[in-house]
């Protein structure tokens, strides 16, 4: 079905597209037959996950096609990023495809319908398995006051996330990448880490955090980021965002739009930073790999290099619900050799 639709949705601008698919799947989705796919189960941040391969953030950023999307065979779900308070993000247009290089740049610049939106959409899916929720800060928060916005997220999804996810690499919020310096990064992950402490003895329950990572960084940067991430005993990380450089597209028709490019050519960028995080941190926390992910080849070449789970979004917009079968397939057999 994917094969007929895709013409069409790719016809349209696309961000039309990606709001016409979430509209779909948000009110046509419940009569989607669940896509049964055998994958080998894995335990990653304490959580016991069904398959490797999950939604990355950034498709459904309001949890408005929950269920629609759990129907494809995912074995986790991610949704967001959202803030505390809703925002309009970036003047349109701020999406732009490049099919010769399967790949997209995006500014959206965290658009979305703020946290306590998401949440009700939250509370009324039918889904059962693991949510994972992204959070961010409004673009209009001084950055030296980034950790409240995060602190105030993290204290509402709390209660209804699997695991909660901490954006501070999207290149489209203005100074965003700043706090993964290694003096913002150290005071924003010791102000989290004491609020889930909080947290987990208030609710009775532990919800582990991941904090999401930029492609652009040098060796120097991610050793210190390693050393934050185990200084603070945070439970994951993943690795990546979409990237700033154009290396790989240079003189494609929209290569010059500013903003994130995602797909193909984010792939092997995105798997040497998961191998580099995995040399630095020695297993001492899961990485979970997402970046360019357009094969099951390429989800197994993720966990080659050190991932314990695999995200995918691009891919999916290319190839559709295909490709999360052949994803789960593929390093199912990986794991089980």
């Amino acid at each position: 079905m994917y094969a007929l639709a895709r013409p069409l949705l790719f016809a349209l601008d696309p961000e039309t597209a990606h709001e016409l698919t979430l509209w779909s799947l948000h009110h046509f989705g419940g009569v989607l037959p669940h896509k049964a796919v055998q994958g080998q189960p894995v335990e990653v941040m304490g959580l016991k996950f069904p398959n490797r391969i999950g939604l990355a953030a950034g498709l459904d950023k309001n949890g408005e096609a929950i269920d629609a999307l759990a129907s494809f065979g995912f074995g986790h779900l991610e949704v967001g990023t959202v803030t505390p308070r809703p925002q309009p993000g970036n003047p349109k247009p701020r999406m732009f495809r490049l099919p010769e290089a399967r790949a997209i740049i995006n500014r959206m610049g965290f658009n979305n319908h703020g946290v306590d939106n998401l949440l009700a959409n939250v509370r009324a899916s039918r889904f059962k398995g693991i949510l994972g929720i992204n959070i961010g800060k409004n673009f209009d928060t001084p950055i030296e006051r980034a950790a409240d916005d995060y602190l105030a997220c993290l204290d509402k999804v709390y209660p209804h996330a699997g695991y909660v996810t901490v954006n501070i690499s999207s290149p489209n919020t203005k100074n965003l990448r700043q706090l993964q310096g290694a003096s913002e990064l150290d005071a924003l992950l010791g102000a989290l880490k004491a609020r889930q402490t909080a947290l987990a003895d208030q609710h009775g329950r532990y919800v582990p955090v991941a904090l999401k990572i930029a492609p652009d960084v040098d060796d120097e940067q991610l050793t210190d980021i390693a050393d934050a991430l185990r200084r603070h005993r945070i439970d994951a990380v993943i690795a990546t965002n979409t990237t700033l450089s154009r290396e790989a597209v240079k003189g494609m028709p929209m290569a010059s739009e500013t903003g994130g490019l995602s797909g193909a050519p984010l792939t092997h960028r995105s798997t040497e930073v998961v191998a580099g995080l995995s040399k630095k941190l020695a297993g001492e926390l899961p990485i979970i790999a997402v970046g360019g992910v357009m094969s099951g080849r390429d989800a197994c070449d993720k966990l080659d290099a050190g991932a314990a789970l695999v995200q995918i979004y691009t891919g999916f917009i290319y190839r559709g619900p295909n490709l999360i079968s052949e994803a789960v397939r593929e390093t199912s057999a990986r794991a089980a050799a």
